[in-house]
């Protein structure tokens, strides 16, 4: 008799578990970047640090009472608003997705949020989408970014040259939200400091020849061209034209033209040539390079903030007991910043206990994580510079505001 009790005592834990498998819930979370276009060098790396959270969540069982989350990855084309919109479209109404890990570039991001997130209620945290116009776009709190605002940037920027003895400057940039949010923000912050702008001139992606745009740069003059645009797509174009016509051979490049793609275009030409983009040396950037280990480059611009984005997601999901954007949007804030216990990557099944238990935490995560004012990050940069044919780190820049 006992031994009969036991089996059927086995069978209703078996049972309970097989059912309790049965019906837990399937998260679907949107990764929408530019998996084609000006940014394809790094979207791969991107998706990859998204997918790392995904995984990591997933395996641990412990969202929402053992919640499998599922990454539907989408292409933003990063230039095509139409393109990019009719993607989202698809994944939320389609496919079902609960959030949105995206966009990437700016304009395609506020395509997205004001023609398909907001009339369906869904999060979207993006990445990499820095234009300073998204700070104040009408969101209904659907909206964050774990990268800084490109009025952050433009502050960056002029220190970075300033202080490299660089006091007048050409500007050229991608004909788009990003493109001219960051040249104007520049200016003004380099103009404020006592720099001269010699010509802040935009040129648009895909041509072939960008003699003309160079003999225009080249004619106002400049220490330094800062080249404000793609490093797939026209910001390549630029530097390529400068440096076979003599025009430039130093150059500044923001965070559009970092990746190894610019060090493989041009190695050892654009030596002494100097930029920056979000990045740190926290100890979560080090552990998440420890995570990723030899899948992708774990250091690459913006594949840390995509690991973050998507922890942000699902870790807010836990914290409202819900995997509805209308009930979890007012958690983001509250679990990306203090009081609670810090959150590394790696960490997130302990966080997702902390938060089933009723606790608090505060997500440091891969890049150190502070989420202000219109809920995006308060900015910390990765200085660079390109030396004997190789992109190098010359320091890191911390908000202290």
């Amino acid at each position: 008799m006992k031994k009969l009790l036991l089996a059927s005592a086995a069978t209703a834990l078996c049972s309970g578990a097989a059912f309790a498998d049965a019906h837990a819930e399937e998260i679907k979370i949107g990764i929408i970047l530019g998996f084609t276009g000006p940014l394809e060098s790094l979207t791969q790396q991107m998706a990859g640090g998204a997918e790392v959270a995904i995984a990591e969540v997933t395996e641990s069982g412990a969202l929402l009472g053992g919640a499998k989350v599922i990454g539907v990855r989408g292409d933003s084309t990063c230039i095509d608003a139409a393109a990019a919109t009719s993607v989202a479209e698809q994944q939320i109404t389609g496919d079902g997705v609960k959030a949105i890990m995206g966009a990437d570039c700016s304009g395609v991001t506020g395509a997205i949020l004001q023609n398909v997130a907001l009339p369906n209620g869904i999060v979207m945290i993006s990445p990499s989408a820095t234009s300073p116009g998204l700070s104040t776009v009408e969101d209904n709190g659907l909206f964050f970014r774990t990268s800084p605002s490109d009025a952050r940037q433009g502050v960056v920027m002029t220190e970075v040259l300033l202080e490299q003895g660089i006091n007048e400057v050409a500007v050229t940039y991608t004909n788009n939200d990003y493109g001219k949010g960051l040249a104007d923000a520049f200016q003004a912050a380099y103009e404020e400091a006592g720099g001269t702008v010699t010509i802040n001139a935009a040129h648009e992606d895909g041509k072939a020849d960008y003699s003309a745009e160079v003999g225009a740069l080249a004619s106002a003059g400049g220490q330094r061209l800062v080249v404000a645009g793609y490093v797939d797509q026209g910001g390549s174009g630029i530097v390529r034209a400068s440096l076979d016509s003599g025009a430039f051979d130093t150059f500044h490049f923001p965070d559009g033209m970092i990746s190894a793609a610019l060090q493989e275009n041009f190695g050892s030409e654009i030596d002494g040539s100097s930029g920056q983009h979000p990045g740190t040396d926290s100890e979560g950037a080090k552990m998440f390079v420890d995570i990723v280990g030899d899948a992708f480059d774990a250091t690459s611009p913006f594949a840390p903030e995509s690991y973050d984005a998507a922890a942000l997601i699902m870790l807010a999901m836990q914290a409202a007991g819900s995997s509805d954007s209308a009930d979890f949007k007012n958690e983001v804030m509250n679990v990306a910043n203090a009081p609670g216990e810090k959150i590394y990557p790696g960490e997130l099944a302990k966080a997702l206990g902390i938060l089933a238990d009723g606790g608090e935490i505060d997500y440091v995560g891969a890049t150190a994580v502070e989420l202000i004012g219109p809920g995006e990050s308060a900015g910390n940069y990765r200085q660079i510079e390109v030396k004997d044919g190789v992109i190098s780190t010359v320091s890191y820049r911390y908000d202290n505001t």
